[in-house]
């Protein structure tokens, strides 16, 4: 039986789930996610405990916040004017905007959510929407390859 090693291409379905059970993302046996150790999106702590598994392996993976998308930071909260909405949006609590930030001088498109609205202003989160919560991943190995 081969077991999983660093930059690997395999084949997992999944579930990542908060602490209090509200499902974040599913991946399915059916359509299932490929990835490449040490190349993918999923958090380092994922792919560490993915290394010694074997095909048709199960594993449930807790990440604690430090290790997924970090703590909610305050200072990602802003206060804008509501007019700055113009008419083209109305802004409630919990609406997940896109907005286009520069950062090192590349145009990229980040979520951000409407917290809060208070007298003419809207509050928004620039926190990542995962940032300040423990992940748990249930994963299965579908497939390995060298």
């Amino acid at each position: 039986m081969y077991l999983i090693e660093d930059k690997n291409k395999i084949t997992i379905s999944f579930t990542g789930k908060l602490d209090n059970g509200t499902v974040f993302i599913e991946v399915t046996p059916q359509d299932p996610m490929v990835v490449r150790l040490g190349e993918s999106e999923l958090p380092p702590s994922v792919e560490m405990a993915m290394i010694g598994m074997e095909k048709g392996e199960n594993k449930k993976i807790r990440v604690s916040f430090d290790e997924g998308y970090g703590p909610r930071l305050k200072d990602l909260l802003h206060e804008i004017s509501l007019e700055t909405f113009g008419d083209r949006i109305d802004p409630k609590p919990g609406m997940v905007l896109s907005q286009t930030i520069v950062k090192d001088g590349v145009e990229q498109k980040v979520p951000v959510t409407v917290i809060e609205i208070k007298d003419r202003h809207v509050v928004l989160d620039y926190n990542h929407p995962l940032a300040g919560h423990h992940l748990t991943y249930d994963l299965t190995v579908i497939d390995i390859e060298k």
